[in-house]
C-alpha cells in the first residue's frame, strides 16, 4: 500500500481539502483509494506515539501504538485500499504551539520521525502546503484570538517577524525526519481553492472527483468577528483595530521582512530544494474559481505599528 500525508500546514486550506475527501469518500474507495482524517486520526489510533506519564513504559506505549496502527493499515488493505491518504495538520504541531515559540513547526523533526516509525516507514509520500508568512500568521493569530488566546503584544508581534525560521527550515526537517519519502510542496495561493487538484499532484493522475470541491470551511475570522469574541470574553475590543474586513496585526515593515523570506523559500524550492523536496506551483488547466488574494499589506486590512500600539498592554498569545 502507498501511504501519503497530507499535513496542512495549518491555515492553508487543509479543513477544505478533508471536507472534500470525506464527501468523495465513496467514489474514491470504489478506484482503491482510502481517506483517514482527523475524525480517524485522533480517536486514540495514534496514542502512544507521544508517551504519556504512567505505568507503561515508554517503549511499550509505542510498540503497542504501531501494533494498532498496523492492524488498522491491514484492514484497509482487505478493504481493497491500495492508496491510503492521511490529513492531519496537526500531525506537525499546533498553532498554538507556534504562538508560544513564535516561529513555525519547531518541533516537526521530532514528531514527524516518531509518526514515521509508528507508520512502520511505510510512508511513500509527504504533502505540504506553505503560504506567505505575514498572511499564515495573521490567519493563525486571528484564528487563535477568536478561540480564546490572548491579543499579542507588539513585542511578541515584532519577534514573530523577525524570526528567521522559515518554510525551507520546515521542509528540511521534514526530510530529515521521513528520508525515504518523496516531499511535495504546494503553494497555498494556488492550491487553496481547488482540492482536486491538490489531490491530483498528490496521487499523480487526472481523474479525481470535482463534486463538494468549491466548499471554503474554517476561514479566518475578520475584525468584526474578533471584536465581538474579544466583548463576549470581557476582553476590551479596542485592543483590535478600527475597520473591517482581514485583520493584518503585523506593521508594513514586518509584512515586507516576512514576505522577503517566504520569497527566499520559493527560491530555495524552484532551485530544486537541495533534492530534498519538489514545488508544484501550478494547478491544472481546468481550474475553477479563483484563488483566494494574499493579505494585502496595505489599505484597510493593513495598518502601521502605530495603530497597534494598545496591544502592548495584552499578555502573550
Amino acid at each position: 500500500m502507498e501511504i501519503t500525508l497530507h499535513l496542512g500546514a495549518h491555515r492553508s486550506a487543509s479543513t477544505s481539502f478533508q471536507h472534500y475527501m470525506r464527501k468523495n469518500s465513496v467514489r474514491l474507495l470504489a478506484t482503491g483509494i482510502g481517506f483517514w482524517g482527523p475524525q480517524q486520526m485522533r480517536k486514540g489510533l495514534l496514542e502512544g506515539v507521544f508517551p504519556r506519564p504512567g505505568p507503561m513504559p515508554a517503549a511499550d506505549q509505542a510498540a503497542r501504538a504501531r501494533g494498532r496502527i498496523a492492524l488498522a493499515i491491514a484492514k484497509a488493505e482487505e478493504a481493497g485500499i491500495k492508496r491510503l491518504i492521511i490529513s492531519d495538520e496537526n500531525m506537525i504541531g499546533t498553532p498554538r504551539r507556534n504562538l508560544r515559540d513564535m516561529r513555525l513547526y519547531h518541533g516537526i523533526g521530532e514528531r514527524m520521525a516518531r509518526y514515521g516509525n509508528a507508520l512502520g516507514g511505510q510512508v511513500t509520500r509527504v504533502a505540504l502546503s506553505i503560504r506567505a508568512q505575514d498572511a499564515w500568521w495573521a490567519s493563525s493569530i486571528a484564528f487563535a484570538v477568536a478561540r480564546g488566546a490572548q491579543v499579542p503584544t507588539g513585542t511578541e508581534l515584532a519577534h514573530i517577524a523577525s524570526s528567521p525560521r522559515g518554510w525551507r527550515d520546515v521542509v528540511t526537517d521534514l526530510a530529515c525526519a521521513l528520508p525515504q519519502a518523496e516531499i511535495l510542496v504546494m503553494p497555498h495561493e494556488a492550491f487553496a481553492s481547488v482540492p482536486e487538484q491538490r489531490l491530483s499532484a498528490m496521487l499523480g493522475c487526472t481523474e479525481v472527483p470535482r463534486a463538494h470541491a468549491r466548499e471554503w470551511l474554517n476561514r479566518a475570522p475578520d475584525l468584526s468577528a474578533l471584536r465581538q469574541a474579544l466583548s463576549e470574553r470581557g476582553s476590551d475590543p479596542a485592543l483590535l483595530p478600527l475597520g473591517v474586513g482581514a485583520w493584518q496585526p503585523f506593521g508594513r515593515e514586518e509584512c515586507a521582512a516576512m514576505r522577503e523570506v517566504y520569497l527566499d523559500d520559493l527560491f530555495w524550492l524552484r532551485a530544486g530544494a537541495d533534492g530534498l523536496a519538489t514545488l508544484t506551483e501550478k494547478p491544472g488547466p481546468d481550474q475553477v474559481g479563483q484563488t483566494p488574494p494574499i493579505l494585502s499589506q496595505t489599505g484597510e486590512q493593513g495598518h502601521d505599528r502605530q495603530g497597534t500600539r494598545r496591544l502592548a498592554q495584552t499578555g502573550g498569545g
